[in-house]
């Protein structure tokens, strides 16, 4: 397994301790590869930006640790999914797309075509004109409907 601890501070923050014994506060976990390889690839840094410790896959780490880092990887990384496309104001861009995500009913506005990015294998990431990134984990999963309008813009 892992040769350092990680645990939450009394203030709620991670706290490492190498194998060395060296302690760190106010650990940041960040995600090499977020889309294509989410339980692979997490960086442990420091207060200065630093990397303390690589992790190569979560499966590498105890259930403890593990639990750790997804919960503050959850709180850091806000993502809606999409599950819904109900309806879009034009065709054309910007327009307004009213929304159902896993979070509840939204809207987002498109600010050019551009801002839907593919992801393999059938996801997608658009960004909103306020920079809120929404996920579509795989179109085909999407109703008749919402892929209908989905297509118009692909």
């Amino acid at each position: 397994m892992s040769d350092f601890t990680l645990l939450r501070n009394a203030a709620g923050r991670l706290q490492f301790t190498s194998g060395q014994g060296d302690i760190h506060h106010d650990v940041v976990p960040v995600r090499a590869f977020p889309f294509s390889a989410p339980e692979e690839g997490i960086s442990l840094t420091g207060r200065d930006g630093h990397e303390l410790a690589w992790i190569a896959n979560l499966a590498n780490v105890s259930v403890e640790i593990r639990t750790l880092l997804e919960e503050a990887l959850s709180s850091r990384e806000f993502m809606p999914e999409i599950r819904r496309i109900n309806h879009v104001s034009s065709f054309a861009t910007p327009s307004i797309w009213q929304i159902t995500t896993d979070r509840g009913e939204t809207e987002l506005q498109l600010k050019a075509e551009d801002h839907i990015r593919r992801l393999p294998p059938a996801a997608l990431l658009i960004t909103d004109s306020h920079g809120v990134s929404f996920m579509v984990r795989d179109m085909e999963q999407l109703d008749a409907h919402s892929r209908k309008l989905l297509d118009r813009f692909l």
